[in-house]
């Protein structure tokens, strides 16, 4: 797959949104709980310091997305998160890995200096293992931080990088 990430644009809402609405409705990776309608998702994207599309050069197929805005305010300001959603059919391709390089690079050039994790769930060990292969430091653990469906609660890893 020749995937290659870009910067959103409006034309991408109805596409985008259900990518990360899937995510929403398997319930173990994003705190969000309600699916974005695709006026909501365009204004939720645009919203955002950068949202990042993953491309399928050959197909035209958006097929992942990132989201990258400040974790803080103020004097945490330097301090950016972010969010990575890929297909549901096509995950474990490498296309998040992509998501988060790329992110690293924008975070760098919009001014920030940390990207920060605040809550990888502890059973999403695909993200774990690229976020340690990539370098990001892992800051302890948050017992029972994200409650899952089923309305149980599981650990949650925070993990940042220096950009």
């Amino acid at each position: 797959m020749n995937i290659f990430i870009r910067e959103y644009k409006t034309q991408d809402a109805e596409n985008a949104a259900e990518i990360w609405n899937q995510v929403v409705r398997d319930g173990v990776a994003f705190p969000q709980e309600k699916e974005l309608t695709t006026k909501e998702a365009d204004n939720f994207f645009k919203e955002q310091t950068y949202t990042g599309i993953a491309e399928n050069k050959d197909t035209g197929m958006v097929v992942g997305l990132y989201i990258l805005h400040p974790n803080n305010v103020g004097r945490c300001g330097h301090i950016c998160n972010a969010s990575y959603a890929v297909k549901k059919d096509i995950r474990g391709q490498h296309i998040g890995e992509k998501l988060v390089k790329d992110c690293i690079v924008i975070g760098k050039e919009k001014g920030y200096r940390i990207l920060q994790f605040n809550a990888v769930v502890t059973s999403n060990i695909h993200a774990l293992h690229l976020y340690h292969r990539l370098g990001f430091i892992k800051l302890g653990v948050i017992p029972q931080g994200f409650k899952l469906p089923d309305g149980t609660y599981e650990d949650i890893i925070p993990h940042y990088i220096t950009l």
